[in-house]
């Protein structure tokens, strides 16, 4: 028996691909999910409201959901017992058709990884896009051919329990303290990201960062062909700003004033899905594809989305940003009066380098979700603040203080779990909320 641990997106697209091969899969969730009603539609057998252990210590190999924390007690036993335990990542990747490229980070993974999937359709690939993000890396087995591109988010959590898993392409955004509240501490965290290039080869490509000292120089020897990308020097093998234009292996593809996303950051998120797709967009049109795809690209769900002005005030849904250097970007992204909606589950990283940012930036914060109390610990009396209790007192306090030219920008620095379902569900709500405001 196979047994899957975890009953949210991912472990559902695991036991789904097991028992569509003949495996004897079994689930298990502590909770009591909402998708109980897929598993018992494909006569799938769990389990929920706990685990029991005898199955864990019974079962012939154990599928772990990037949302289970790895050292809960079963697991613990069943390792020591030396079942083996994987990620749904690394059960997909036994399956899936064609060539992946996988894309980590600390931040910009679903912006580059959506624009990597336009620029490869733009050439005339079949593409599909997913892992952490929509589709589960699982839910894709079925579609993928010999011929598919397939583009894979990839978290550390899902790096985690890797064996085999190895990427044609892989990238490393950009690595900053983030669930500290997960690993001993910042350097674990950083390996484990680092494991994405982990069963490369010579005909692999990895693609890192040239800006960031966390990623360049690697902390691992990588034996695959290494690209990088830079908005801060020249780069020959890869790709880099240079005065106004961006350029792609010495050859300029477009001006950086035709990206039409907000902040530096995206400009690195650019550069980045140039160099991962290079080999992949071949011809004389190349690039002149590749430069309508990004012109093309107007950004995500939930990353610094603009969702309505009200009254001459802008509202920015940037619920995609769990982490406190996501949130600093966003804040980068404007020049000041921004009323920022801060808060949710801490995940341990200190504030204070995003206080620095958002002096001169930010009017006024609204404190929401379990971690109010530390982020005000750690303002003290720079900015002026207001306790909310929920998401749409956040938006109707935003709104009673804004004038005309204001900003008020979701961007919590905070996992959404305290309050919401996922990022996804928070940033509906606020959109929901922005949405019943009066004109």
């Amino acid at each position: 028996m196979i047994l899957v641990v975890g009953m949210a997106r991912s472990g559902v697209a695991a036991a789904k691909l097991l028992a569509s091969r003949g495996e004897d899969v079994f689930v298990t969730d502590s909770g009591q999910p909402k998708s109980q009603d897929e598993l018992v539609a494909a006569a799938i057998p769990f389990e929920t409201g706990g685990h029991n252990v005898d199955r864990f210590l019974s079962a012939r190999e154990i599928v772990l959901s990037p949302g289970v924390p790895p050292d809960i007690p079963p697991l613990q036993v069943a390792r020591e017992s030396g079942v083996p335990i994987v990620s749904e990542l690394e059960l997909a990747s036994r399956y899936l058709k064609g060539s992946i490229i996988a894309i980590t980070g600390s931040n910009g993974k679903t912006t580059t990884t959506t624009l990597v999937g336009e620029i490869l359709r733009s050439a005339g690939r079949a593409v599909q896009v997913g892992g952490n993000i929509g589709a589960a890396m699982c839910g894709l087995v079925e579609t993928s051919t010999p011929n598919t591109v397939n583009v894979i988010e990839v978290s550390s959590f899902q790096l985690e329990g890797i064996r085999d898993f190895r990427p044609d392409t892989a990238a490393i955004l950009n690595i900053t303290p983030d669930h500290l509240d997960r690993y001993q501490g910042f350097d674990e965290y950083r390996l484990c990201k680092f494991r994405i290039f982990e069963n490369q080869g010579n005909g692999d490509i990895a693609v890192l960062n040239a800006d960031d000292a966390q990623v360049t120089p690697p902390p691992v020897p990588l034996s695959s062909q290494v690209r990088y990308f830079s908005r801060q020097a020249a780069v020959q093998d890869g790709a880099c700003r240079l005065g106004d234009s961006l350029y792609l292996s010495g050859k300029e593809v477009m001006a950086v004033r035709d990206v039409r996303l907000r902040g530096d950051h995206n400009i690195e998120n650019v550069l980045a899905a140039m160099a991962l797709t290079e080999r992949m967009t071949e011809g004389d049109d190349a690039l002149e594809k590749m430069r309508a795809a990004i012109t093309g690209f107007r950004g995500v769900e939930h990353r610094i989305e603009f969702v309505r002005e009200v009254r001459g005030v802008e509202y920015f849904n940037d619920s995609k940003a769990t982490n406190v250097d996501s949130t600093i970007k966003a804040v980068e992204s404007f020049s000041g009066n921004v009323a920022l909606i801060l808060g949710g589950r801490d995940k341990g990283s200190p504030y204070e380098p995003l206080l620095a940012v958002m002096a001169g930036k930010v009017k006024h914060v609204l404190l929401l979700g379990e971690a109010a109390d530390r982020i005000s610990a750690s303002m003290g009396s720079r900015f002026p603040g207001t306790r909310v209790a929920t998401m749409e007192d956040a938006v109707k306090t935003a709104a009673a203080m804004t004038s005309p030219g204001d900003v008020v920008l979701l961007s919590p620095a905070c996992a959404s779990y305290d309050m919401f379902e996922n990022y996804e569900h928070r940033g509906r709500v606020f959109k929901h909320a922005v949405q019943e405001l009066p004109s």
